[in-house]
C-alpha cells in the first residue's frame, strides 16, 4: 500500500474515533437536560399547571415527547434544545399556576373581609 494511502487511512481512523467520542460526549449532557426538564414538567403539573396554564403544559409535554424521540434516534442536540424549551414552558406554567392559586386565595380573603364587615355593620346598627 502506498505511503499516502496509509496516511489517509490513519487520518480517517483518527477522525472516526474523534467523531464517535464527540457524539458520546454529547449524550451525557443531553440525558441530563432531558431528565431535568422531565422533572420541571412534573413539578409544573403537580403545582396545578394543567388547570391554570393548560396551553403551556401541553406545549411542555409535547416538547418532552419530541425530546425523548430525538434521544432515541441519538439526535442529542435536538433533544437538548427541545428539553430546554419544554423546561421553559413548564416553568411558565408553574408560575401561572402559582399566580392563579394566589389570586384564588386573595379572592377568598377579600370575601372573608367583606363578610366580617357586613357582620360588624349589622351588629353596630
Amino acid at each position: 500500500m502506498p505511503k499516502k494511502s496509509k496516511q489517509w487511512l490513519k487520518i480517517l481512523g483518527v477522525s472516526a474515533v474523534l467523531l464517535i467520542a464527540g457524539c458520546n460526549s454529547m449524550k451525557t449532557p443531553a440525558t441530563a437536560n432531558v431528565a431535568v426538564s422531565d422533572a420541571a414538567v412534573e413539578n409544573a403539573a403537580g403545582a396545578g399547571g394543567g388547570k391554570y396554564a393548560p396551553v403551556e403544559m401541553n406545549m411542555a409535554r409535547e416538547k418532552m415527547v419530541q425530546a425523548h424521540k430525538a434521544m432515541a434516534v441519538k439526535d442529542y442536540k435536538l433533544a437538548t434544545d427541545l428539553a430546554n424549551q419544554a423546561e421553559s414552558d413548564a416553568k411558565l406554567a408553574q408560575s401561572k399556576a402559582n399566580s392563579g392559586k394566589a389570586e384564588v386565595a386573595e379572592q377568598a380573603l377579600q370575601d372573608d373581609i367583606r363578610v366580617i364587615r357586613e357582620e360588624l355593620n349589622r351588629v353596630n346598627k
